[in-house]
């Protein structure tokens, strides 16, 4: 588990297929093999979500967090946001209602395999890509 997602949205949308979008666009965008990102899905009911600027957005409007190793390039990070919301917009999220924001942390700040630094393990991909 070396990627990991958590968007947040309104309970409108099909969950299954949000989460399907969110890990194909992960694994495509970052080259990680498809069983690695994990993603949670965040769904609330309307009076405990308030989406910023409703004036701009709709009650669509989701919110999706990535967690990954620090070193891919901007490139990675366009690609990655552009899949994500190509895999988002199929679904009926409109484009302008889709927020992504990218935590980085240093490899050697992940505890994996039972808490061994990540840089001492082959996590199975390249990060600086």
């Amino acid at each position: 588990m070396l990627l990991l997602s958590r968007f947040e949205v309104e309970e409108l949308l099909d969950l299954d297929e949000l989460i399907d979008a969110v890990a194909a666009a992960l694994s495509e965008a970052l080259k990680a093999p498809e069983d690695d990102p994990s993603v949670r899905l965040l769904e609330y009911p309307p009076a405990r979500f308030s989406i910023p600027y409703p004036d701009r957005h709709s009650d669509l409007f989701t919110l999706v967090e990535v967690t990954m190793f620090a070193g891919r390039s901007m490139d990675t990070k366009r690609r990655l946001y552009q899949a994500l919301v190509d895999g988002l917009t199929a679904l009926d999220v409109p484009r302008n209602d889709i927020l992504i924001v990218l935590h980085e942390s240093p490899m050697h700040n992940w505890g994996v395999n039972g808490g061994v630094p990540a840089t001492e393990i082959d996590v199975g991909f390249k990060v600086d890509i």
